[in-house]
């Protein structure tokens, strides 16, 4: 795979975030998504975009309409749907609800930690997604590996694939003779419920999602 830095440095970065957008379409537009999913209701706050040394954080007035763990396989569906239309036409988005497939399929790609999308609560509701800076398999939580695993089972589940350990260890980037941290990872994420044995007669099939 593509060479990884541990630091986020400005060339890394700018170069993370043009293949980032490469990966997402020219007309994939952050602000636009926003916009499009910010609740107009909620006054006195915007979506922003806040650029850190080790992370991207995204954050968008109003709970998501759909429950965060199922943005990649869930129908596109818009809070503003008559901005969503407006936006299409103008090119600024595709409004075909694959924003996020193509996001974490970067991530992958540069075996970037998962990102983080979540509801956040309590004061302003809001919508938050946070995209990582490199860091390899060793210096990721617990949490991180996980999510990862489920991220990877549904990436591959929505594009008719299986996730096999074989994959799951490509996309951590995790050496052959490490494979059993990759069994690790994946008894995990079946003990917390999020995926399961795809064909529970053939325990080598390979693994979905557990809503599959």
């Amino acid at each position: 795979g593509p060479q990884r830095d541990e630091r986020m440095n400005d060339t890394r970065t700018l170069a993370l975030i043009d293949d980032l957008l490469a990966a997402s379409s020219e007309t994939s537009c952050v602000e636009s998504n926003a916009l499009i999913h910010q609740d107009m209701t909620i006054t006195g706050a915007g979506p922003s975009i806040e650029l850190f040394s080790n992370r991207l954080e995204i954050t968008n007035p109003g709970k998501p309409l759909v429950s965060p763990n199922r943005f990649i396989d869930s129908p596109p569906r818009s809070r503003n749907e008559a901005l969503a239309a407006f936006m299409r036409r103008m090119k600024l988005c595709e409004e075909q609800g694959t924003g996020i497939d193509k996001v974490v399929a970067a991530v992958e790609l540069y075996q970037l930690p998962p990102p983080d999308f979540r509801a956040q609560e309590g004061g302003i509701e809001a919508t938050c997604a946070v995209l990582f800076a490199p860091r390899r398999f060793a210096a990721m939580t617990v949490e991180e590996r996980v999510r990862a695993c489920y991220q990877h089972a549904v990436l591959k589940f929505v594009n008719g694939g299986l996730m096999k350990n074989s994959s799951l260890r490509t996309r951590l980037g995790i050496d052959t003779r490490n494979a059993a941290q990759v069994s690790q990872v994946i008894r995990r994420a079946r003990d917390r419920q999020l995926i399961k044995i795809a064909d529970p007669e053939r325990p080598q099939s390979g693994y979905v999602p557990f809503w599959a």
